[in-house]
């Protein structure tokens, strides 16, 4: 597969801060790439050197395997900021024509596209409305709709899901969902750890100016997993089983969480409870959320980084 955009040895820095330091990695073509990290880790100054708004010290970004050239690349991005910029006196319809034609588009091909991503979003009846009239939720929506007019082969989404509704962020994840089918390429920029588990193909989590993890959810979720499972037997266990296999961690009325010890193979432990005359209902291993690893990772990045200060 061939990545959209790379990133080499990246590094920002403003007086003594260092916003962003020697950091690397690519977005595959087609796919849903997850940028994480903690308020001020890096992300908006790389979003910022990505979209060409600011300058890398040194380093390099490459767009379509090619050195990034912002005045000409610019028109094949789609961003979404975190901080939006609608213009609030305007109509709503009249503003996605006006920025839909700065970005290229001619007034036959912004219209008929506006109708179309209307009509997907369930916007069909806002066209006369003003911008100072929607709610937070409408406001993303419209941005939304803004930030993908022009078919963009790179999409970048800041907290997209930003005051939206279930129903609505639903929708929004759909759209994103077929769009990479489509084979535009997204980064996906959010706190919230549930929805990057449940879109995103690969990520990168950032803090202090470094990447400090990289790789697909599946593989890193199998990274930090601590060899826990849960099990359901057809009855309580009354008392604990002392054995060299495993630790219950916590039981409640036959559903047990066991960290089994290392070196001993789940398997092990099945035959150790059928052989207790116990019938088991269900075994499952347990993995580590993105969040928990999250939380983990940042917390001891900050760790390391008091100890170092104090040496």
């Amino acid at each position: 597969m061939n990545n959209i955009l790379e990133l080499h040895n990246l590094k920002k820095h403003y007086a003594t801060q260092k916003a962003v330091d020697d950091i690397s990695f690519q977005v595959a073509e087609g796919s849903i790439f997850g940028l994480l990290g903690p308020n001020g880790a890096g992300k908006t100054t790389l979003l910022r050197m990505i979209t060409g708004i600011i300058y890398p010290d040194s380093g390099s970004i490459l767009f379509d395997g090619k050195p990034f050239d912002p005045l000409n690349d610019i028109q094949k991005i789609g961003y979404m900021p975190e901080e939006r910029g609608l213009y609030k006196k305007m109509k709503i319809g009249d503003h996605a024509m006006y920025l839909a034609q700065l970005k290229g588009l001619s007034k036959n091909d912004a219209l008929t596209r506006i109708k179309y991503w209307f009509r997907r979003l369930e916007m069909e009846s806002w066209w006369n409305k003003k911008v100072e009239d929607l709610s937070k939720g409408m406001s993303q929506k419209l941005q939304f709709v803004i930030t993908v007019l022009h078919q963009p082969r790179l999409i970048i989404l800041d907290e997209p899901f930003s005051g939206l509704d279930p129903l609505n962020a639903n929708l929004i994840k759909d759209e994103i969902n077929e769009l990479a089918r489509q084979g535009s390429s997204i980064i996906f920029s959010t706190h919230r750890m549930e929805q990057v588990e449940e879109i995103c193909n690969h990520i990168v989590l950032v803090n202090l100016g470094g990447k400090i993890l990289d790789g697909t959810v599946a593989n890193i979720k199998q990274d930090f997993k601590e060899n826990k499972f849960s099990i359901k037997l057809n009855q309580s266990v009354d008392t604990l089983l002392h054995n060299n296999l495993f630790n219950i961690l916590k039981e409640d009325n036959g559903q047990l969480t066991l960290q089994i010890h290392p070196g001993v193979s789940s398997n092990d432990v099945l035959m150790y409870f059928i052989q207790q005359g116990l019938m088991v209902e269900s075994f499952n291993e347990i993995l580590p959320s993105l969040n928990e690893i999250f939380i983990k990772l940042v917390e001891s990045t900050k760790a390391t980084t008091r100890a170092f200060q104090t040496v």
